[in-house]
């Protein structure tokens, strides 16, 4: 039977270890944290949200047209095109 030297395997897990957290820091760091990540440029509820923003900044009118809408990423996509609009 040949003898396991502990030291060896120490060092053999520790490194293993360094570069399994090492790959999950990795992906964890390359995760969108917000939505400005996304490109809607070309939806269309974006670009609903883009001319309501503007067309409200120009009659100095707060968020009263806000939509509501059944999809989750439509309802983003609104969002960030109003704020868009609203801003430019």
């Amino acid at each position: 039977m040949m003898k396991t030297n502990f030291r060896d395997l120490a060092a053999v897990l520790a490194i293993s270890a360094g570069v399994v957290l090492s790959g999950a820091v990795a992906r964890a760091g390359a995760a969108p944290f917000n939505d400005q990540a996304h490109d809607y440029s070309k939806n269309k509820t974006y670009q609903q949200g883009v001319r309501e923003g503007k067309d409200d900044k120009v009659h100095s009118k707060d968020h009263s047209k806000k939509r509501h809408f059944k999809k989750d990423e439509d309802q983003k996509a609104y969002e960030a095109g109003y704020q868009q609009g609203r801003t430019n």
